[in-house]
């Protein structure tokens, strides 16, 4: 319990720390933002209407401590684009960037593990150095770019899928679970790549431990103890980096949102910086933070779980 309470101390400490400083950078922009938003044509009236709704007619300290509350208790207010509560409208493209993102990291899984096993098996042989190489193709391309090439693979080369047919969730769940297989992969194809090359050297570290040597004098094969005893041990200097992967999924799945036409928070984000939508902006900063550090506190706590050794 005092594992998982320091980690909720630095979780709020967080969240707090990013909250104040996205407060900061929207007070340091040059100009009036309310003139920035209203436009050159707007009327000095029209603008101290907005300045009086946007709340920049009060000190700083009030106008946070009113953001604070407000993101809290979940009403951090109203979009001043499209007039609608902030927080309806990122709980609408919500599910599509988690799905996506949740997407990508099965590929990277799946595909990580599988390629991180076959090369420690095949440890010096040709395909062990294919395999790597192949690693380090995928670690080079980011994942908007890798997003274009399946458009033209399996779109345009292959003709398997319509790329750009996305289903709504609402629709049903696997008929929208399809629309973001490729997205999908695209997201997962480069991070799964970090995660064979860490699973192959911690299998590689392990190779001469006693327990190994143990395990073979009494007649295991070697894929028997590489898949039965190494693999588990493995594992938990690979979920270190799980957490990095997990935020950059999420990251990355913002971008990939732009090149497959996906309605998530991507696509929100880029709309609201067009149309200078401030408090929508700082709102969906603040979240998104929220999110990666939650998902950083499962992978400590996961982490914790498979090694009991780890202490404060």
């Amino acid at each position: 319990m005092a594992f998982a309470g320091k980690k909720f101390l630095q979780l709020i400490t967080t969240l707090l720390l990013v909250s104040v400083m996205t407060f900061l950078a929207f007070q340091v922009i040059p100009g009036d933002p309310a003139r920035l938003i209203a436009g050159i044509n707007a009327s000095d009236a029209q603008v101290e209407a907005l300045r009086s709704r946007m709340g920049l007619d009060r000190p700083p300290a009030e106008r946070f401590g009113r953001w604070m509350y407000g993101l809290v208790t979940g009403n951090p207010g109203d979009s001043l684009r499209y007039n609608r509560p902030i927080v309806d409208m990122i709980a609408e493209r919500l599910p599509v960037t988690l799905a996506l993102a949740g997407v990508g990291l099965l590929f990277t899984l799946a595909l990580g593990f599988l390629l991180g096993l076959v090369s420690a098996r095949w440890r010096g042989t040709a395909g062990d150095r294919i395999i790597q190489g192949f690693c380090q193709i995928n670690l080079a391309v980011p994942p908007f770019f890798m997003g274009i090439l399946l458009i033209l693979l399996f779109s345009l080369v292959l003709q398997w899928v319509d790329v750009r047919g996305y289903r709504d969730y609402r629709e049903g769940f696997f008929p929208f679970l399809s629309s973001l297989m490729v997205p999908g992969l695209a997201l997962g194809l480069p991070r799964s790549a970090m995660v064979a090359g860490f699973l192959r050297s911690s299998l590689v570290s392990q190779t001469g431990l006693d327990y190994v040597r143990t395990a073979k004098s009494k007649g295991a094969s070697d894929a028997r103890v590489l898949y039965r005893h190494m693999f588990v041990n493995a594992l938990v200097p690979v979920l270190s980096t799980l957490g990095i992967v997990a935020a950059e999924l999420l990251g990355g799945s913002l971008i990939v949102e732009q090149v497959f036409g996906l309605p998530g928070l991507g696509s929100l984000l880029i709309l609201a910086i067009g149309a200078r939508d401030f408090p929508l902006i700082q709102t969906m900063v603040v979240y998104i933070a929220a999110v990666v550090v939650l998902v950083n506190l499962a992978i400590d706590l996961l982490y914790r779980a498979a090694d009991p050794r780890i202490r404060l």
